[in-house]
C-alpha cells in the first residue's frame, strides 16, 4: 500500500467532534501547526505560517479521543496523509486531512494522566490459559452479571476488544476493504 504517513505536533485548533457512522463512530477535529524558527539576526524564535489539518480518528481512537483533548492542547498526531480538493462556485479548494492511526498529548509542555478504558469483550485480553475457558463461555453466549454491571457506565463506542496482536492497528481489521477510502466527510 502506497500510503504517506506523517507525524504532526501542533495545538487542537477546535474542539473535536464525535458521531457514529456505519463504519463506526468518528471523531473529527482541526490541527493547527505553526513551525518556530530561531531568528540569529534579532536573536529570538520567530513563527511561520500556521497550516491546518482535518483529524479523523476512528473507532476506539475517536472515542478515546473525545474524552481526552480539548481546544489548545498541543498534540502529536500520527497518521496517513489525505489531500482531497473540491470545487464550489467555480472554486478550487483544496483540504488537507489525516486519517490518524495514533494521537497523544506533547508532554514537552505538560503532564497527562493515562487511564485504561475497560473493555466489553475479555476473552481478547485474557492469558492463553485462561482464553479456553472463557472462549467456550462466550461462544455459548453465557456471560457473567459482573462484566455487564461494569460495562454500564462505559459509552458504546468505547466496548470494542483490545487487540490481542499490537502489530495490527483497528484500521487494518476494519470493514471496509483494502484500496478504498472512506468518504469524507467535508470541512469544519
Amino acid at each position: 500500500m502506497n500510503d504517506t504517513v506523517v507525524t504532526l505536533v501542533g495545538n487542537a485548533a477546535t474542539g473535536v467532534e464525535y458521531r457514529e457512522t456505519t463504519n463506526g463512530g468518528v471523531a473529527r477535529f482541526r490541527f493547527a501547526v505553526t513551525p518556530r524558527r530561531w531568528d540569529r539576526r534579532n536573536s529570538v524564535w520567530t513563527d511561520g505560517g500556521t497550516s491546518f489539518y482535518t483529524v479523523c480518528a476512528w473507532r476506539n481512537l475517536g472515542a478515546n479521543l473525545t474524552a481526552s483533548v480539548n481546544v489548545g492542547d498541543p498534540l502529536v498526531v500520527h497518521g496517513r496523509l489525505r489531500v482531497r480538493e473540491e470545487a464550489k462556485d467555480g472554486q478550487r479548494r483544496t483540504f488537507v486531512d489525516i486519517d490518524a492511526v495514533s494521537i497523544g498529548h506533547d508532554l514537552t509542555w505538560g503532564t497527562s494522566a493515562f487511564k485504561r478504558v475497560a473493555r466489553a469483550n475479555p476473552v481478547l485480553t485474557q492469558r492463553p490459559a485462561d482464553a479456553s475457558a472463557a472462549t467456550s463461555a462466550a461462544m455459548s453466549g453465557v456471560t457473567s452479571g459482573a462484566a455487564d454491571a461494569a460495562m454500564s457506565g462505559v459509552p458504546a463506542a468505547a466496548r470494542k476488544p483490545v487487540h490481542t496482536q499490537p502489530w495490527l492497528s483497528e484500521q487494518d481489521e476494519s470493514s471496509e476493504p483494502a484500496g478504498e477510502v472512506a468518504a469524507p466527510i467535508g470541512p469544519l
